[in-house]
Order: C-alpha cells, then structure tokens, then sequence
C-alpha cells in the first residue's frame, strides 16, 4: 500500500497535529531524559533513554545515519522521531532509547559498515531486560538500512519486535544499488517513510522494494521532501505516528 503525504499541517505546534490524531488538548509534561551506558560488541556505547509512562504498552529504539556523514543520535530526524513516540502531547508516551554506534561520539569501537547491525541488537536486549515489553524499531538512512539487517534477519525470529519503521531508506548512492533480500520474508509489520525528491531513494526504485518485501507494509512518500526533510519534519512526524497507532493500538 502506498500513500502520499502533503505538508498541509506545515506551522501547526506539535499538540495541534496531536489533537488532530484524536488526542486530548490537556496532557502530562514531557518526560525525563538520562544518560545510559550500553555494553555493545565493541565495548561501550553511548546512549540517552527518554523516559515514558510507567504504563507503556511498547518501548521503542531510534538509530541514527551514516556516522562517517556526521550521523549521531543528535541528528534532528532522529530526534524527532523520538518525540512522537515520547512525547505526551503526540499520544504515545513510550520510553525510546537513542545510542551512537560504535566509533561515533563517545562510542567505543571503529566503523565497519555491516556490524552496526549487532550494536542495534545489543540496544534492544537492554531495553528487552529493563522493560520486558513488545519494542519498536526507528532507523534513518543508514540506521534504517541496519535496522532491517538487525530485525529482519530469518535466523533470528525475535517475536517481540512488533513493527519496523525505515525512514529515508536508501535505495542507491550513484552507481551503487543496495539489496535488502531479508524483506522479502519479514512478517513483521513495516513502514517505508521517505521524501518523494529523497536523492538516495528514487520513487520508482522505493516502490520496487516496498513492492517485493512482505506484508504487512506500507510505503508513504512525503510531498516535496528530500532525504533530509528540510521543512517538512512535522509531516514526517504525522505520518509516524498515524503508522504506529494503526499497528499498536
């Protein structure tokens, strides 16, 4: 299933878009924020978890682009991805959890390209033993190309991760095509989020890879957005949180 979204709601504060999802008008203050020190396959790995309500029905993990571009868990995409899954006034409330790879910030380790994918695993077995709830899985560019190999792998079933959400997914850079054949049988419920000019994800070549992965998926393309989102965050922010109420509640 595609669908496209418009930047209609472009200039409405986060709490209008909220309530116009059905959220109350009245709502909690933001949640707490600490420091984690997560023990990754290369040593330690830095994090930051938003706290969410104690009551939360899932936990999520948002997993930031490419580190040798300048991608940490800083990056705003990121960051706003966060929020809608954190903050009150979006509706959800969960904890997120948001680390750097290995070799990014203060991070131990080196860049490898592929292993990251293991760094995305070590974050969700500690969100697995300090919450015991279903998670969500947020990557951006490259976080999201890790997070499939992470999550889609057949080898490693991982009921417990209830859906995936790929922004700005990237399809090719220049001459070079990337596959990503554990799609084809991942069950799990996916979302392919990206611009409709995204540089890395032409709309034809997007469309064939929602097309050969298995349901149930959904590809939204966000009108006049490139891979970067520039003015055009708070629709990406909509179309997240819509995506996640229809498959969690």
């Amino acid at each position: 299933m595609t669908s496209r979204a418009t930047s209609s709601s472009t200039g409405q504060a986060p709490e209008q878009v909220a309530n116009r999802a059905g959220n109350p008008a009245s709502l909690p203050t933001r949640n707490s924020i600490r420091s984690i020190d997560l023990v990754g396959p290369s040593g330690r790995l830095e994090a930051l978890l938003n706290e969410g309500s104690p009551d939360a029905p899932c936990t999520a993990l948002v997993c930031h682009p490419h580190p040798l571009g300048g991608g940490t868990m800083h990056n705003k995409i990121v960051y706003h991805a966060m929020k809608v899954m954190n903050d009150p006034a979006w509706g959800l409330n969960w904890p997120v959890l948001r680390f750097n790879f290995r070799g990014t910030g203060l991070s131990e380790g080196e860049y490898d390209g592929q292993a990251e994918a293991e760094d995305i695993r070590a974050a969700l077995d500690w969100l697995r033993k300090q919450f015991r709830r279903p998670l969500v899985v947020v990557g951006y560019s490259f976080g999201a190309m890790m997070s499939i190999l992470a999550c889609c792998n057949p080898a490693e079933a991982q009921p417990d991760i209830k859906a995936i959400a790929a922004i700005g997914l990237p399809v090719q850079d220049g001459a070079t095509q990337f596959q990503y054949p554990f799609l084809a049988g991942c069950t799990k419920p996916k979302l392919f989020l990206s611009g409709d000019t995204d540089q890395f994800a032409p709309v034809e070549g997007l469309k064939q890879l929602a097309a050969a992965a298995a349901e149930p998926k959904k590809l939204v393309l966000v009108a006049g957005a490139d891979h970067f989102f520039a003015s055009q965050l708070e629709p990406l922010q909509f179309e997240l949180v819509h995506w996640l109420k229809e498959q969690l509640q």
